[in-house]
């Protein structure tokens, strides 16, 4: 049986970060996750997580401008202080909500003629935060985000992600493997998860086109699901899509 997390940064979105727990809860959800939880206090998270009775199985470490067409913080040469100050800050949160995942996203690169020198600060950078980590126990992980949707993001296909593991080689590094994004990509979502589940620390879902909810697009979601079951993997699985209508009648696939 499959454990689904709802990505309160998408889902839920007709009422605040702070009741989406609740409403998640109500839903039938057990764990939640969060894209970036940093406007809340920890001990708030942690409090409304107890009270619901909700485990927080990831968030990311601070991206500054990612989000707003930005080049983000951990491939970025010259933000190197500040992606450290990002990680202390995550490991406070950690250290009350003790996810089992932690996210670094890449960012992106405009200027081609940077690109190699902007993989390797993030391939440092990833090594950094995967050292801090480990010693709560938690994975660290890294995903690939469609270049068409994000052009110029430095990690955007599975393969990519596979030759970073390769070269990094640390037992406490995996990748974050997003369906949605992968299949924009060209992946044929099921095939790459039964081969290499063992390198895949999480795992987040929409359809594709339009990244709504299953159903909404072309994906074979009973299969794909079938597949993750059968896999290797034994993580979470996250339901990261943007709900076409409100979020509670866009659950019928769980």
């Amino acid at each position: 049986m499959l454990n689904f997390t709802a990505n309160l940064s998408l889902l839920f979105t007709e009422v605040e970060l702070i009741h989406r727990f609740k409403a998640a809860k109500q839903q039938g959800f057990d764990a939640v996750e969060i894209q970036f939880p940093y406007n809340l206090s920890a001990e708030i998270l942690k409090n409304t997580l107890e009270e619901q009775q909700l485990k927080l199985v990831l968030f990311n470490v601070d991206a500054d401008d990612l989000l707003h067409d930005g080049e983000g913080l951990a491939c970025v040469p010259e933000k190197r202080d500040q992606f450290r100050q990002a990680v202390a800050q995550t490991l406070e949160y950690a250290k009350l909500l003790k996810p089992e995942v932690i996210n670094v996203l890449p960012g992106r690169c405009y200027n081609e003629n940077q690109k190699q020198v902007y993989l390797k600060t993030f391939k440092e950078n990833l090594c950094f935060a995967t050292e801090a980590f480990a010693p709560l126990g938690i994975k660290t992980v890294f995903e690939a985000i469609n270049s068409h949707d994000m052009p110029g993001f430095i990690i955007h296909n599975s393969q990519q992600m596979l030759d970073i593991l390769d070269q990094l080689n640390h037992p406490k590094l995996f990748m974050q493997y997003d369906i949605y994004h992968m299949q924009m990509m060209g992946d044929k979502p099921d095939e790459f998860i039964a081969r290499y589940a063992d390198k895949i620390g999480h795992i987040q879902f929409a359809d594709c086109p339009g990244r709504g909810q299953p159903g909404t697009g072309q994906i074979n979601f009973e299969r794909v699901f079938s597949v993750i079951e059968k896999s290797a993997y034994s993580g979470w699985v996250g339901a990261e899509y943007k709900p076409v209508g409100i979020t509670s009648e866009s659950l019928d696939w769980l």
